[in-house]
């Protein structure tokens, strides 16, 4: 193992020299498709719940898709499906776009994720006292108002413990990025397992990254939820 650390802690923890590799490359991925995930979700969580049909169906059948099919087959169409139209070449800014592995992967993971956090958001939206509603129509507030100081910060606040493990799978889920040549943590230990033959080092170390990132985001969280979630604890 020490042989492997001194050979590639460059590529494992920031570059080979080229570009980004190893943890950066998947800290950086984790983070763009977590936070366009996020995002999207917003409008899309309260579009889910929506009254009016052609606006909640279209939603439905998109979160439908995405939790419904393997992440790694959408990551398969994104990077080599789409890039092999010939309507997607013929257009500039999309042949650039589609011809990029990273882009690829970023967009399959970042559409993964947001389907889930859509629902994840929408349930918390539903769970919601409807006392604190009723509390926000009698200050006057309706409409987007509403979702903007009431509704949403308190469906954001109990989403936390659910989203969290949402953003825990979506560490481990990068783990496809390989496939599409992107060079995170699992490309570098299969290429130090390549040169060196040296298989439960390589991966080793590649476990004990993940584990690393993973206790990190739990600390993380759990103390997000101290703060925000302390009014659902019992009185003192």
């Amino acid at each position: 193992m020490i042989e492997i650390l001194q050979e590639y802690w460059r590529p494992f923890l920031w570059s080979d020299g080229y570009q980004l590799s190893g943890l950066a490359m998947t800290l950086w991925l984790l983070t763009a498709s977590i936070a366009i995930g996020f995002v999207a979700s917003l409008p899309l969580s309260v579009a889910r719940l929506s009254r009016y049909r052609l606006v909640r169906w279209p939603v439905q059948f998109y979160t439908y898709i995405f939790r419904g099919t393997p992440l790694y087959l959408q990551l398969l169409i994104c990077y080599t499906g789409i890039y092999s139209l010939e309507a997607v070449r013929e257009q500039p800014l999309l042949n650039d776009f589609f011809r990029d592995a990273l882009n690829c992967t970023i967009l399959a993971f970042a559409l993964n994720t947001c389907a889930y956090t859509t629902e994840i958001f929408a349930g918390a939206i539903r769970n919601i006292p409807y006392g604190e509603i009723e509390a926000a129509k009698a200050y006057g507030l309706t409409g987007w108002r509403m979702y903007v100081y009431v509704i949403m910060p308190s469906a954001l606040r109990r989403a936390l413990p659910y989203y969290s493990n949402e953003v825990i799978l979506m560490l481990h889920s990068t783990t496809l990025a390989f496939t599409a040549t992107v060079p995170d943590i699992l490309k570098v230990a299969r290429d130090a397992n390549a040169a060196t033959f040296l298989t439960f080092q390589s991966f080793g170390i590649a476990a004990l990254l993940y584990l690393l990132l993973s206790f990190t985001l739990i600390g993380l969280f759990r103390l997000a939820e101290r703060r925000w979630l302390a009014f659902l604890g019992p009185a003192r």
